[in-house]
């Protein structure tokens, strides 16, 4: 039985439409989907025992905010199987806790109460950071979450950092019927400047051929596992960052990896994701790989 695709829900918009996107996600994939709205009201007033008919301001905000998410989610989509929690801890704990159990989770890019001008949300930054299943943070146009493109990208690097990722998106690119796009940047050794007399073309393309052979490595398992995904490959001057972030205008995902080191507490993203989760114009999946 395949565990649940979960949404964290707060009730900002951008959570709103994270709720959409999961529901179509589960759709695709035939999961079941969990929403989690995390409130520490009943930390703090649940153990007291109370004679009285009213229910705390709190606790009838947090219960409105899973209801009426879950009823969005199933006026979107009938056939989805909903279920929604409302958990005593704090967003990111709550959804830390429940990756131990999910498919993967979806969260927005802003949530409420964040500072204007954030580029993203602390919660979202956090646990695509730490997580251990994937983690989709929706953000972007509309026609990017909608899955306007027909193309899902996956930035390929080491093999032995990006298989779990690979993997994610051959799966999102088949179930959805659409094109996968893997990417690869490559750059020259500082040495080489473009206008030294002794760098020749030669030489940038033995450095974008060896990245083509890295490209093709990483995917061969994955190729052969998904004989119906249409693949197109590209090896592309240029940090990986920038390389992803100029494909993301024209994508409905991207998927990249994320090194997780055992006994390691703090944030574990690396340069490439946490310029996507930041700057991207479509929804980024975030997937951990152990080191």
């Amino acid at each position: 039985m395949e565990l649940p695709l979960v949404v964290g829900v707060d009730g900002s918009d951008s959570s709103l439409e994270a709720v959409d996107w999961a529901v179509d996600e589960a759709a695709r994939l035939g999961l079941s989907l969990r929403l989690v709205h995390a409130s520490l009201w009943e930390r703090y007033e649940g153990g007291r025992p109370s004679f009285g008919t009213d229910r705390p301001a709190e606790e009838v905000m947090a219960q409105h905010i899973a209801a009426s998410c879950a009823e969005r989610a199933r006026l979107r989509d009938p056939e989805v199987k909903v279920s929604s929690d409302v958990l005593p801890d704090d967003a990111v704990t709550a959804l830390l806790h429940a990756a131990h159990e999910s498919f993967a989770l979806v969260a927005g890019s802003r949530g409420r109460g964040e500072i204007a001008g954030l580029l993203l949300g602390s919660v979202s930054l956090a646990v695509a950071a730490r997580a251990v299943c994937p983690v989709i943070v929706v953000r972007g146009g509309e026609p990017n979450r909608q899955g306007s493109f027909g193309r899902v990208v996956v930035g390929v690097g080491d093999s032995t950092e990006g298989t779990a990722a690979v993997r994610f998106a051959f799966r999102e690119a088949e179930t959805r019927g659409c094109v996968l796009h893997a990417v690869r940047a490559w750059r020259r050794p500082a040495h080489e400047h473009v206008d030294h007399p002794l760098v020749t073309d030669d030489a940038a393309g033995a450095h974008e051929e060896r990245a083509s052979a890295l490209l093709t490595d990483a995917l061969r398992d994955a190729v052969r596992n998904h004989p119906r995904v249409e693949v197109n490959r590209q090896a592309v001057e240029g940090p990986a960052h920038k390389v992803l972030l100029d494909v993301s205008s024209a994508a409905d995902l991207v998927v990249v990896g994320a090194r997780r080191r055992h006994g390691h507490v703090g944030l574990q993203l690396g340069r490439v994701a946490h310029a996507l989760l930041h700057h991207a114009e479509c929804p980024v999946a975030v997937v951990p790989q152990r080191a």
